[in-house]
Order: structure tokens, then sequence, then C-alpha cells
């Protein structure tokens, strides 16, 4: 199953009620989101084509880079993949944090099931997942069950504290696409929490009319929560709460 896809951005949103730090945060990181789209647009590339470059046949599932992108000192990674057969998808990339990047004090959830979690400094968290247009522009913002992504499950509250600590600082495979994922999670960053609510939201009702299934091994609870984003939406808005 997946979550109702909720066309324009989350109503909730409303600029001018943030405090002006938060919002000058985000003109800044969406300032560096149309930048990067600058610079690649310049030279007649785009953020899906600088992933898979280099990478021969383009396969569902699979993921670009094959490896993943890791930052060892952010401990934060990410992928690009397809899979979902969305119409106006390409693909979309997958963002965590890894244990040794997170703030002081998080905890999976208390899990009682049969599937391993990753633990320890293995363990990460999923963040958001950015969909992607076929001419590699994004489209949307969607949350996942946990074992879309294989990570530990943390709740709401925690993942919003880890938002701000992700961060790619190197240039494999890409310095733009590294600073455009990196600007994207504080760019959108209320639409993202409001997310990782209906998220958890979500995963307690379906627990719910599913009494004894393990929710978060169900195949059946797929995409959580979702939301179509633009950039210039997001930036026009925020731009006119600054009075710019």
């Amino acid at each position: 199953m997946m979550a109702d896809r909720i066309p324009g951005l989350d109503p909730a949103f409303d600029p001018a009620r943030l405090p002006g730090p938060r919002l000058e945060a985000m003109y800044v990181a969406g300032e560096e989101v149309f930048e990067c789209l600058r610079v690649l647009e310049k030279a007649d590339l785009n953020l899906v084509g600088e992933v898979l470059r280099g990478q021969g046949t383009f396969y569902e599932l699979e993921h670009y880079p094959p490896q993943d992108v890791f930052d060892s000192d952010m401990h934060s990674q990410y992928y690009y993949h397809a899979h979902r057969g969305l119409a106006g998808e390409h693909g979309h990339f997958h963002t965590f944090l890894r244990a040794p990047g997170m703030p002081e004090g998080v905890r999976p959830v208390p899990y009682s099931g049969d599937e391993r979690w990753p633990a320890g400094d293995d363990a990460l968290s999923h963040l958001i997942a950015i969909s992607m247009d076929a001419y590699g522009r994004p489209i949307g913002l969607f949350t996942v069950n946990r074992w879309v992504a294989a990570d530990a499950w943390y709740p709401a509250r925690d993942v919003i504290r880890m938002l701000d600590r992700f961060a790619i600082d190197h240039a494999y495979p890409s310095w733009p696409v590294n600073r455009w994922l990196t600007a994207m999670i504080r760019f959108f960053r209320p639409q993202i929490e409001w997310l990782l609510w209906r998220r958890d939201e979500a995963v307690a009702r379906w627990r719910e009319r599913h009494p004894g299934l393990d929710v978060f091994e169900d195949r059946e609870l797929e995409v959580t929560s979702e939301l179509a984003v633009t950039v210039e939406e997001q930036f026009a808005r925020v731009r006119e709460a600054l009075g710019r």
C-alpha cells in the first residue's frame, strides 16, 4: 500500500509562522538548491544523470552508485534507485543518517519481531526520500516503512533531531548533487517534519487494523506519507514571508 499522494505543498506549512532565523536558513538553503541546479543545467546536465553517469544500464531496484554514497565524517548516506512505477517519477533518492552521527539519547523503538535490525555503529535511520522526474528535477517527498530501507526504526521526534546533521561534504559522485541533497533537507525541513509525524501515525493506524502482524515488515505497507513539491513554489513562499 502507498499513502495517498497529496497534491501541492502541505497546507499546514505557513512560512509566516516560522521564526525569522529558521526562515533565513531555509532561504539560504533554497539559494543553494537553485545554484546547484543552475550549474548543472548550464552544462546541459541534471541531478539524476550525474548519479547514473558511468554506471551502465539502469536497472530497477539497484542502488546507484552501487555501494551508495557515504560521508564518513558526517555519517550521512544516500543512494538513488527506481521501482515504484509512479506516473511522472523516474526514481528517487533515499537519505540516511548513521548511528555515530546521531544526537545523544536517541534509540530505536522497542521491537520484538523476528527481523534483525542494524544495531550499534551499524544502525541507521532513513530520513526522507526525494522523488525525481525524467528531467532530473524533484517532484515529491515521501517516507517509507522500515522493511523498505532496511534501517532501524526511530520515532519521528528523534528523526527530526537528525535532519540538520545530514550532509555529504565531498565530491563523489557529484559535488553539485551532494550539495543539492544537503540543502534540500534544510530547504524543505517543515514539510519533512510533517511527513515524519504522518509516517508514525500511518504505522500506528496500520498496527491497530492488523493485530498480530509485524507492522514494520508488512509488505502491504510501503509508503507511509507522501507530498508533491516544487522548489519554485517553496522558494516563493519563503521569500514572500521574508518580505523579499
